[in-house]
């Protein structure tokens, strides 16, 4: 073994896969360690105030993550010692176990330590800031413009980024995949900016939950996002209507759509998704209160159509289901539980012989 070179030896270790496995090869002596280390392409990170001490050992990788506190100096550390990084998981846990484990918002990097990876690591293709509560407009815009290739990015529950942001995202060439959920400040000129710059010919999946400024005018830019193939527009509140729902229903490319808790969008914009979205996959409307079992009979004959879920509709009845049961496609339903009583038996026993039958 004593002859095997370095080469020889990353070649051998290229193949293993488990954590374990090389964990187990790197303690066999100092030049397997060595060689594991410059042949790392992935680390998870739980002791990031350890970052100074083992971080150098690898320089080649291309994948970092950690879910705990993460100070600006950390992300320094990372910036200066991974240049060729592809993909940054930062994303934050639950609210609920932050409290468990006693996050602290205040330490947590913000803008700064953003800066940093912008400046050091120009290479990444995906990052993901949820719930990293600093992270604003500044940090933002940098990365976006210095990180040329960059195609997903989730800024989810990031409260401080507003249409700014928006602005430098929709200049972008490279953007696919983006997440706003829970960005309040965002409003109708942020989406302008996405639905008009050059991110509207590459923007692939757009999640605008809860982002309740929004309205009609803003949610009809949409439109002119030609490959747009999912939008969440979950909770934007009682300013999205018809009309929004109706430019909406104009995006054929859409495969999954999600408008629960829509309040005021009705059957006109059900029937204008079912003639017009003949690619769609995927349909949310929970919660969408207006709607009626005329809109949901318009996809009876929907060739594309496999999943449904009408929880919270209240105005819905078995016959309205047997109808959505013809669309050949569908593979699953999710019904309000409340309607569970007034489905009988033989009613519900043949709904799962067409497709998977789930109460909420």
């Amino acid at each position: 073994m004593s002859e095997l070179g370095d080469d020889e030896l990353a070649l051998i270790i290229s193949w293993v896969i488990d954590q374990n496995d090389r964990k187990s090869f790197s303690q066999v002596c100092k030049q397997w360690l060595n060689v594991e280390s410059q042949t790392r392409l992935s680390i998870r990170v739980f002791e990031p105030e350890l970052l100074h001490k083992f971080l150098p050992r690898f320089p080649n990788l291309l994948t970092f993550e950690c879910w705990k506190r993460i100070t600006n100096n950390h992300l320094e550390i990372i910036a200066t010692t991974c240049p060729k990084l592809e993909f940054l998981n930062l994303k934050q846990q639950s609210v609920e176990s932050q409290n468990l484990v006693g996050f602290d918002d205040i330490s947590d990097f913000d803008d700064v330590g953003v800066l940093a990876i912008a400046n050091g690591c120009c290479k990444l293709c995906k990052v993901l800031f949820r719930r990293r509560m600093r992270v604003g407009n500044v940090g933002v815009i940098s990365l976006v413009k210095c990180a040329q290739s960059l195609g997903v990015l989730d800024l989810g529950r990031c409260s401080l980024i507003n249409d700014s942001s928006l602005e430098a995202i929709g200049c972008m060439n490279s953007i696919r995949a983006l997440n706003l959920e829970g960005c309040s400040l965002i409003t109708d000129k942020g989406l302008a900016f996405l639905a008009t710059g050059s991110s509207s010919r590459t923007l692939k999946r757009l999640v605008l939950a809860e982002c309740d400024r929004l309205t009609d005018f803003g949610v009809s830019l949409l439109q002119g996002m030609c490959c747009l193939e999912e939008l969440n527009l979950a909770e934007c509140g009682p300013k999205v209507t018809d009309n929004g729902g109706m430019a909406v229903a104009s995006i054929a490319s859409l495969k999954r759509l999600n408008l629960s808790w829509l309040i005021n969008v009705s059957d006109i914009t059900l029937v204008a998704i079912s003639e017009n979205c003949r690619n769609l996959i995927a349909l949310d409307l929970t919660g969408c209160e207006m709607i009626t079992g005329a809109g949901i009979r318009a996809f009876g004959y929907h060739e594309c159509l496999e999943s449904l879920v009408l929880a919270s509709c209240d105005d819905i009845c078995g016959d309205d289901v047997d109808m959505v049961l013809k669309c050949k496609s569908l593979r699953s339903i999710v019904l309000d539980k409340g309607l569970k009583m007034w489905i009988s038996m033989r009613m519900q026993e043949n709904i799962s012989r067409f497709c998977k039958l789930h109460w909420r």
